[in-house]
């Protein structure tokens, strides 16, 4: 599973990481997360504002700080697939 946080390095973006990484201990699911703070790369996404989520490939979130519960939805609908 591949996972990337998009933004410049704020702490809302670290935030989102902390609760990403909380999220997968939780479920005990291994994944790359990585931080893409390259506005261009962040751009390719097509999101608008940071922070973002990013799993599989597939934008999750953007523009605000989603609940451990809805990244754990996420990672779980992401490890089924």
């Amino acid at each position: 599973m591949e996972i990337k946080i998009l933004g410049p390095g704020c702490p809302r973006c670290h935030e989102v990481e902390r609760r990403t990484i909380n999220a997968l201990a939780e479920l005990n699911v291994v994944a790359d997360v990585e931080n893409v703070t390259d506005i261009k790369k962040i751009m390719a996404y097509g999101i608008l504002s940071t922070p973002g989520l990013v799993i599989n490939g597939k934008v999750k979130s953007s523009g605000r700080i989603p609940r451990v519960e809805e990244i754990k939805a996420w990672i779980q609908e992401e490890n089924r697939g």
